[in-house]
């Protein structure tokens, strides 16, 4: 139950979410954007909507795997704790053994999410290619007509533009195949080491503030929290987790992008010492008030479709 609950709650929450994410991607791995809203009008003044919604079909085809495997390795990893502790799967675990779960289901998503993102960052950050070349102009050593040679050659044509090349990935798919072809293996898991890091400690938080916030929500002399409840505690829980996770999810991200021209980073350690060196240490923060922002509504989603669903699948 767990999972098919977790496939579906992943899927809303994409789905409310991801305008927000191009934007926070933009705002981490290109340094023209000044602010939000800089970034904002200016993907619509280039791109209109579409622009908000650059690889969006894979994340939405992979995120309710990878939401299943989240949710449920918590939930297993939870009742094998309990079981192991203190000899009953429905025990009450303690906060050190949803923090242990939690750590696992974000370890374990990694190896789903990396080529995922890889695409989705290449996508979201890949602007309109350049259009053709101009006309050129006919160059000084171009006879001209005069009055003197009245039946002279009409001057030569302009030469011809060069075709729109195109962006260089032109969907999901094709993102995926190109980066394998040209970056190999290690090109479909760049950034899996950031993503790592970001993942473990940012799902225990997760897990761990859901638990207690919706103990602290659930009225006197009920089992679990109301809607209301839900709705805060899954919201809540988010903004934590993402306010622990920047930091690494910048460097993620960067690392990601980092393929799309000459490459600049050498691995993340030589990004996170790069990136502070020349845009000083709050870049480590880039995008935090907007992961936060758009954080809160999306679990608030995830959450109470996950409980819904676990509700109306119970018997």
């Amino acid at each position: 139950m767990d999972f098919v609950a977790g496939a579906i709650g992943g899927i809303c929450g994409v789905a409310v979410g991801y305008p927000l994410d191009t934007v926070k991607v933009r705002i981490q791995t290109e340094p023209k954007y000044t602010g939000l809203w800089h970034c904002i009008r200016d993907t619509y003044r280039h791109e209109r909507v579409w622009g908000f919604y650059r690889g969006l079909s894979l994340p939405v085809c992979t995120t309710s795997l990878v939401s299943s495997v989240s949710f449920g390795t918590y939930r297993h990893c939870l009742a094998q704790i309990c079981r192991f502790r203190y000899g009953s799967a429905d025990a009450k675990p303690a906060k050190v053994d949803i923090t242990l779960s939690g750590c696992a289901s974000g370890l374990v998503r990694v190896f789903l999410t990396s080529p995922t993102e890889v695409a989705k960052v290449r996508l979201q950050t890949q602007t309109h290619a350049q259009t053709g070349t101009q006309a050129q102009t006919p160059s000084r050593t171009q006879r001209r007509p005069s009055a003197s040679w009245p039946a002279a050659a009409p001057p030569l044509c302009p030469a011809p533009t060069r075709p729109d090349p195109g962006p260089k990935y032109r969907g999901p798919l094709h993102c995926l195949a190109t980066v394998a072809r040209e970056e190999g293996l290690r090109g479909l898991y760049k950034g899996s080491s950031a993503l790592l890091l970001r993942d473990g400690h940012s799902f225990a938080t997760y897990f761990l503030s859901y638990a207690i916030l919706c103990e602290w929500l659930t009225p006197a002399g009920h089992s679990q929290p109301d809607v209301a409840g839900v709705l805060v505690a899954g919201g809540c829980a988010g903004v934590l987790a993402w306010a622990v996770a920047t930091p690494m999810d910048v460097i993620k991200s960067r690392l990601q992008a980092d393929g799309q021209g000459p490459q600049r980073y050498r691995g993340l350690l030589h990004c996170l010492l790069s990136s502070v060196r020349h845009e000083g240490p709050r870049v480590m923060f880039k995008g935090l008030a907007l992961n936060c922002c758009r954080a809160f509504p999306v679990n608030m989603v995830v959450f109470v479709a996950y409980e819904a669903v676990l509700r109306l699948m119970r018997p």
